[in-house]
């Protein structure tokens, strides 16, 4: 790309035939979310200005993120947000990208908690604190306990509650799961998305998603480690009758009702996704 006159029409042309190129997902729409991205921009106006030239700083600034999608970043961090239950989220390599499947954690998790009354939610393993955040939002009377054990991703999840104005009823701690919060405390719902991929299974992962951290993809040796380890923390801090909500890996679902029967919880059931895979676990605590 050379300093000739570029205009949107040819940006965006000439990007996504590069993408293509090394195969990347979505070549034309990441061209546009990063174009817009760097015009400050939303893409609807992208296609009013398609004749518009880039002057030489919007250029030098698009080319460092192509450059850098060209390395395998995920265009999350590039831009560094990600759209979740329609809601913006601040994220960066410190966390994991929120996926659409863990919207169906969260829509599931707000069926079991009043629209009207108080409750209490915890949610091990936050990260961007999507799920914390987008429960106390949809939940105005809901309080939310969030840990994680690493500090990057408090900072990220405490920014978010902030930024979507929950901050007050959204406790961010970190902490190994249940270590960080207090002593005697009792919970509506334990929820989480903890690191559920098989060791062995990390490097032939997608390059991008390589790229985020490790810590909250590594579930050990069978993937089930931090299941195993939260269904035997979540008697001590679920209230009788409460309820505990996993998502899970698309062929976990046998193995983890498995590791909750066992545990000694209830009504223990596995949900599919939209695909018709594996991703949800619930169990109760008996009453």
């Amino acid at each position: 790309m050379t300093e000739e006159s570029w205009t949107i029409r040819k940006v965006l042309t000439w990007t996504t035939q590069r993408f293509e190129k090394v195969d990347l997902d979505a070549p034309r729409l990441t061209a546009e979310i990063l174009l817009a991205h760097t015009l400050k921009l939303d893409r609807v106006k992208l296609f009013m200005e398609l004749d518009r030239p880039l002057q030489k700083d919007e250029l030098a600034e698009f080319r460092s993120l192509i450059q850098r999608r060209l390395q395998f970043e995920p265009t999350q961090y590039l831009t560094g947000f990600k759209d979740f239950y329609n809601r913006r989220f601040r994220v960066d390599p410190r966390v994991l990208i929120p996926r659409p499947e863990t919207e169906l954690l969260v829509e599931a998790v707000l069926q079991l908690l009043p629209k009207d009354a108080p409750s209490r939610v915890l949610d091990l393993c936050t990260g961007s604190g999507c799920i914390a955040v987008t429960i106390a939002a949809e939940r105005p009377q809901a309080s939310v306990w969030a840990t994680d054990l690493s500090k990057g991703a408090c900072e990220v999840a405490a920014a978010n509650a902030e930024q979507h104005q929950v901050a007050s009823r959204v406790s961010v701690l970190q902490g190994d799961l249940f270590a960080a919060i207090p002593a005697g405390a009792r919970f509506d719902v334990v929820v989480s998305n903890p690191p559920y991929v098989k060791r062995g299974d990390l490097p032939g992962l997608q390059q991008e998603v390589r790229k985020e951290p490790p810590q909250a993809l590594d579930g050990g040796e069978d993937g089930l480690d931090f299941v195993r380890r939260i269904a035997e923390g979540s008697h001590a801090a679920l209230k009788r009758g409460g309820w505990l909500a996993l998502e899970i890996g698309d062929e976990q679902g046998d193995a983890v009702k498995q590791v909750l029967t066992r545990a000694g919880y209830h009504a223990v059931r596995v949900e599919k996704d939209l695909a018709r895979l594996d991703r949800l676990a619930f169990a109760q605590e008996p009453s």
